[in-house]
């Protein structure tokens, strides 16, 4: 089957492949957007530190220009102060090249971020392939990348050319010059012409951010079938998505089942419906359902709250309203405040009486529910 062509690729690239293409190390980058920083900081390295750099290196040339009889015998002492100019050369210059690794990370961080993949040091043997080879040498992507290169060449070599000659009597002078006066004025002309060139790229990093930002989304659009494809595998199997589903009802089963021994009262239908409430004072603003379910559920609820000694009380009206009116978990409505009011006490009459041995206290019977909560029992 052959490779789907871009002109089947209309979808945009999905978070997920996106993410993939992230981890293997595929960010927008923009060469000129780097170029032009690192030029911006050379020239501002340049104003900044340019001073101290042409005074360092005047005392570098002082010291390695004087004749020294001794030294000029000695082949031994002459490699030594050699090594000492280079080795403070490197350190003139070492405040400017920090700067300009500062520069050269920050560049491509601008675009994709920081960003540090494994996989990017990985070998590809595809690479290798002549015949894959030619195909970027000839492709579209190459020809813009050489027209590119063309332009900028001409561009920045035009505009290097036109400063270079504008200040050409000014760089031929350095040469009768002092040589701190003439350092001092070499560093000046390198930024004056830096900075020109860096302007001129401006105009270039401007055209490519949005070219490099087109090309990586371009490339990596998706067909219909890979989006299809890519929903299904994040949906998962249905099968596997139902065992879940179960499992997750009966890990929350368990747990409301674990509430029903620190519930007050259960309000049963007497058969279909069960009810578990539960009311603390001072931390409750009204009594809540801790749990309830209607027929094997319901007959679970009560057979616990039997094994606890939780009352137990037939109030179908209520149990039906409390069923289908408050979710688990929440507090009863200001409508159906009257009626568990009623069954509270007689909770309260309960715990009562198995303190004092005095006479059974009556469940209440005939609780009413407002129109708005009842449920008839064909509805149930």
């Amino acid at each position: 089957m052959s490779e789907e062509s871009d002109l089947e690729k209309t979808e945009p690239a999905s978070t997920r492949r996106l993410e993939k293409a992230r981890e293997e190390g595929q960010v927008v980058r923009s060469r000129e957007l780097s170029t032009l920083i690192m030029l911006m900081s050379g020239v501002i390295g340049l104003s900044t530190l340019g001073g101290t750099l042409a005074s360092k290196l005047d005392a570098v040339m002082h010291a390695s220009l004087a004749f020294e009889p001794a030294t000029a015998f000695d082949p031994a002492r002459m490699m030594s102060r050699f090594a000492m100019a280079v080795w403070d050369s490197l350190l003139a210059f070492l405040p400017l090249l920090l700067f300009f690794g500062v520069a050269a990370l920050a560049g491509p961080m601008l675009l994709g971020g920081f960003l540090f993949s494994a996989k990017s040091f990985s070998p590809d043997f595809s690479r290798l392939s002549p015949l894959k080879g030619l195909g970027r040498l000839f492709s579209a992507q190459s020809l813009v990348e050489l027209v590119k290169a063309i332009a900028k060449a001409l561009l920045v070599g035009s505009v290097a050319a036109w400063v270079l000659w504008r200040r050409l009597p000014e760089a031929v002078a350095l040469m009768s010059a002092p040589v701190h006066e003439a350092l001092l004025h070499m560093l000046e002309l390198v930024m004056s012409c830096s900075a020109m060139v860096a302007a001129s790229l401006v105009l270039v990093a401007a055209l490519d951010v949005p070219w490099q930002y087109w090309t990586f989304y371009k490339k990596l659009r998706m067909t219909k079938e890979e989006v299809k494809k890519e929903h299904k595998e994040s949906e998962g199997d249905p099968h596997v998505k139902g065992r879940i589903r179960q499992q997750q009802r009966a890990m929350a089963r368990r747990r409301m089942m674990s509430e029903v021994p620190k519930a007050d009262v259960v309000v049963t239908n007497p058969t279909h419906f069960a009810v578990a409430l539960r009311y603390e004072e001072g931390r409750m603003s009204a009594p809540r359902v801790v749990a309830k379910g209607s027929e094997a559920i319901a007959a679970r609820i009560r057979e616990i709250a039997a094994e606890h000694g939780v009352p137990l009380l037939s109030a179908p009206p209520l149990a039906r309203a409390l069923h289908r009116h408050v979710d688990l978990g929440q507090e009863i409505p200001a409508g159906l405040y009257t009626a568990v009011a009623e069954v509270l006490a007689w909770v309260y009459q309960l715990k009562h009486w198995h303190h004092t041995n005095g006479p059974h206290p009556d469940a209440p019977s005939g609780l009413s529910v407002p129109d708005e909560f009842a449920v008839p029992e064909s509805h149930a």
